[in-house]
């Protein structure tokens, strides 16, 4: 005897229930709007790329457009008439702080679709990321908050790098602040597993 088996049908939504839900589509330009944001970003980075290349072949003008990036505004030092290790270390963490940058877009641009938007299909695609995957609101505020502690890593590690041309109270602040974001991460991921050990324990009831 065959064993009939019953689909369940999708609920039908009411006009003002599609209308609603349909509203997430407003989200689709900001979305757009960072992809070209992540276009400027790439721009910069090969702008500031091709400068530090010239400007290690001994190009003039490259070398005073990568000094006016790195050096801080109201510094009375001295600028250097060649490329030395200070103002290629610091041009080098330029480019990666670009780069984290473009992560953290990417991160908000593929995951908030993905978790506000629309599903984008990427189901046993070689190229899908591993967070992807399992990816939330939460998962995604955690992962927002660690690339915004490597971004502002990297901007601590160019103000002790140039620490000359700072103050006591700017250092400090600068430190602050970057510890205060660490704690704000930690106090994510800390939510999201008493969330998580709270949503288990009321699975196994």
């Amino acid at each position: 005897m065959s064993q009939a088996t019953h689909t369940q049908e999708p609920q039908k939504l009411s006009t003002l229930s599609k209308f609603i839900f349909a509203s997430r589509w407003l989200q689709l330009p900001l979305y757009l709007g960072l992809i070209l944001a992540q276009c400027v970003y790439v721009y910069h980075f090969w702008v500031e790329l091709v400068d530090l290349i010239r400007a290690a072949m001994g190009n003039g003008v490259a070398l005073q457009h990568l000094l006016d990036a790195v050096s801080v505004a109201g510094s009375e030092t001295v600028r250097p008439t060649k490329l030395n290790e200070t103002t290629i270390m610091l041009v080098v963490l330029g480019l990666i702080d670009v780069v984290m940058i473009s992560n953290l877009l990417i991160m908000v641009i593929v995951g908030g679709y993905e978790t506000f938007v629309s599903r984008l299909g990427l189901q046993n695609h070689p190229d899908q990321p591993e967070w992807l995957s399992h990816v939330n609101a939460t998962v995604l505020k955690v992962k927002l908050a660690m690339a915004i502690i490597g971004i502002s890593s990297i901007h601590l590690l160019k103000t002790f790098i140039n620490v000359k041309s700072y103050d006591a109270k700017e250092l400090i602040a600068q430190t602050v602040i970057h510890v205060v974001f660490l704690l704000s991460a930690l106090a994510i991921a800390y939510c999201d597993q008493l969330m998580s050990r709270t949503h288990q324990q009321a699975q196994k009831h």
